[in-house]
């Protein structure tokens, strides 16, 4: 009787329910995890120094062949979703296309989601200026800063996105 009293207090013990770790892996560094926190927040607090325009990211467009995914400008075509609206300004923001650089409450979320996700195949590539010219660009295309608006840490945040505060009432994302 005490052999299997032993027995089921050890079976309950903290050690053993824990995961075995196979010998697979390793702790990250303070370093690595910094490397890897890339996430932008609404505030910005998190952007990298760099600037862009518009006609810099309509060039950068180019340049790295985004248009053979998103088609001209944007409008689509290609393999990839288009990035400008076809839609009139007249048609409620939550009722037309699904495209990031109008739906998303936060000018910030564009910037993270190109710095993150694009070029596809070869996402992190990009240069802080590529990124915020990028964005610049979708931003002008979809008529939500003017053509000469310069993007950067500073001002990024402070973009009203056409979706505003209505962003709830998206009931697709």
């Amino acid at each position: 009787a005490l052999r299997l009293v032993t027995i089921l207090l050890l079976l309950g013990s903290p050690a053993f329910a824990q995961s075995p770790t196979y010998g697979v892996g390793r702790t990250p560094t303070a370093e690595e995890i910094r490397r890897m926190d890339i996430s932008i927040g609404a505030t910005g607090e998190e952007l990298p120094p760099g600037r862009g325009t518009a006609k810099e990211g309509a060039q950068v467009f180019e340049q790295k062949a985004c248009v053979a995914c998103h088609g001209p400008a944007g409008t689509g075509g290609g393999l990839a979703p288009a990035l400008q609206s076809k839609k009139g300004q007249d048609v409620p923001i939550w009722q037309r296309e699904r495209i990031l650089p109008l739906r998303s409450p936060f000018a910030t979320t564009v910037w993270d989601y190109i710095n993150r996700g694009m070029p596809l195949g070869n996402e992190g590539t990009l240069t802080a200026d590529e990124v915020y010219a990028l964005t610049a660009y979708l931003l002008f295309v979809n008529k939500v800063i003017p053509e000469d608006a310069v993007l950067d840490a500073q001002s990024l945040p402070k973009v009203k996105m056409p979706i505003g505060d209505d962003y709830a009432k998206l009931h697709e994302w």
